[in-house]
């Protein structure tokens, strides 16, 4: 009996090493910014224990808005963040002046369109005010909806993922565009006939997915992505968080916790 108390104690100790020397020791802590809501959720759910089974410490700040995550993360307050695609992070990063890249595309919500005015598209009336992004980015995704829907047509040449209002050629309709911070538009819903809201600040407000009137099919360069300094992208916490989100752990919490979400290809 004392030889199995012995061997067993010898092996937990073996595993506790092992799990130590896993983590990168020259980042005992990991910090995430992200938008509070399922991206902020993602990482506490599906990313912290295991980074945290690798004997990092994990802490998730978040955010309200689109600004600031970016500039933590350039500043050295935060290790990674958890809030935007593509598009964004490349014009964000290129106004700003900061070396930031892209490290993993995670599983996204739509942006989609919700009323708490009409129960479907068809009820639009003529100079019916739609709430949308102010931001360049997400106001293209959203005029782009606008364009499928029928309800205004772009200038022709215009690079719609590149488009904002001015760029609107006709609106038969006579619809009143109200830009807004993503954050403000579930709020706008009770003062506007449609608002475009992103799937993360629907998902914060209580709104669901299934409700929206039209939910938008994720192209992968609008699926949102984990951002890290460029200087830190081979360093070994960074490759860990990597892994973390491709594993299958991540995969289940996904499948359990965020249904209705577009996934990457891998």
């Amino acid at each position: 009996m004392k030889k199995s108390n012995a061997l067993l104690a010898l092996l937990l100790s073996a595993c506790f090493i092992a799990h130590a020397h896993a983590a990168d020791p020259s980042k005992p802590e990991i910090r995430f910014g992200a938008t509070a809501g399922p991206y902020s959720d993602q990482i506490r759910y599906g990313i912290k224990p295991q980074l945290e089974k690798e004997g990092y410490k994990v802490s998730i700040v978040e955010f309200s808005d689109y600004v600031q995550p970016n500039l933590a993360l350039a500043d050295g307050a935060l290790d990674a963040n958890a809030f935007q695609h593509e598009v964004y992070l490349k014009k964000f990063s290129a106004d700003h002046k900061l070396a930031l890249s892209e490290l993993v595309k995670v599983p996204t919500a739509p942006i989609g369109l919700y009323s708490h005015k009409h129960k479907s598209l068809n009820e639009l009336k003529e100079g019916a005010t739609v709430s949308l992004p102010n931001d360049v980015t997400n106001q293209a995704r959203a005029i782009i909806l606008l364009q499928q829907l029928g309800w205004v047509t772009l200038k022709p040449g215009v690079d719609p993922v590149k488009s904002s209002e001015r760029d609107i050629a006709s609106n038969p309709h006579k619809i009143r565009l109200v830009p807004l911070e993503a954050a403000q538009l579930p709020r706008s819903l009770d003062d506007v006939d449609y608002a475009f809201v992103n799937g993360n600040f629907a998902l914060a407000a209580g709104l669901k997915l299934p409700d929206a009137l039209l939910l938008e099919k994720i192209p992968p360069y609008y699926l949102n992505l984990v951002a890290v300094r460029t200087a830190d992208l081979n360093k070994p916490y960074v490759k860990d968080i990597a892994n973390a989100y491709r594993s299958e752990e991540f995969k289940r919490v996904i499948d359990e916790r965020f249904a209705g979400f577009s996934k990457p290809a891998n």
